[in-house]
């Protein structure tokens, strides 16, 4: 009579070997949950452009204008050291120290006149998507505008109130399709300045910065205007 192997014992390395590779995996998912991700967007209400260095690496392919963005990259968490330059140059403008924590998204806005340059860094909460709803927030970054709201045109209620300068609300789903929208505000509802025709695309996230002045001093200043900008 010929003698045969339990299958559970012939198999038992590989099924050793499978159950260390998952584990492995799984153990390589856990780290990669404490990284950081970054980007960069430049909001100064001037006509410059602008390239951004982390810790002294180039975040941006090409020099930043009003309401360019660079995209997420991914860092350990930790302090690190943020330089804003122009594009023509190395020098420094700008330094400042950004911190980040584990798992979280952050923004970085470079805010205020060229003379007086400054930051504003919030964290972005992506965690919540649906396939069928937009996400969008309103960020006020005019140096001097006053609180405002942010309304659908002709709409009755708003989506965001009394947001003063460098402050931002939480995203909220909307419906994806074109809008034309309103900054209103927040003590009239008097209309400051108005971005019409936006299209908002199901499954992402968008800010809508309300950036420049409402009185620039001359035509290198930007006036008072509102921007989609896609997170990505």
């Amino acid at each position: 009579m010929k003698n045969f192997t339990p299958f559970k014992l012939k198999f038992a390395p590989l099924f050793v070997l499978v159950i260390f590779t998952v584990l492995a995996s799984c153990k390589k998912e856990e780290t990669d949950t404490s990284i950081s991700y970054h980007r960069v967007i430049n909001a100064s209400p001037s006509l410059a452009t602008y390239n951004a260095y982390f810790n002294g690496a180039m975040v941006n392919s090409a020099a930043l204008p009003f309401g360019g963005s660079a995209a997420y990259a991914s860092y350990s968490p930790g302090s690190y050291s943020l330089k804003f330059t122009t594009a023509s140059s190395a020098e420094s403008l700008l330094t400042k120290t950004i911190s980040l924590g584990a798992s979280t998204y952050y923004s970085t806005y470079l805010i205020n006149k060229p003379a007086a340059l400054d930051t504003y860094t919030i964290s972005d909460d992506l965690s919540i998507t649906a396939t069928d709803k937009a996400y969008i927030r309103f960020i006020n970054l005019s140096p001097d505008a006053p609180a405002l709201d942010l309304a659908k045109t002709s709409a009755t209620t708003s989506w965001f109130t009394n947001k003063a300068f460098k402050s931002a609300s939480g995203f909220i789903t909307i419906d994806a399709g074109t809008y034309s929208i309103d900054a209103k505000e927040t003590a009239t509802g008097t209309i400051k300045t108005t971005l019409a025709s936006t299209t908002f695309v199901a499954g992402y996230h968008y800010d809508i910065v309300c950036g420049g002045l409402i009185t620039p001093a001359n035509d290198t200043e930007r006036p008072l205007s509102l921007q989609a900008i896609l997170i990505k």
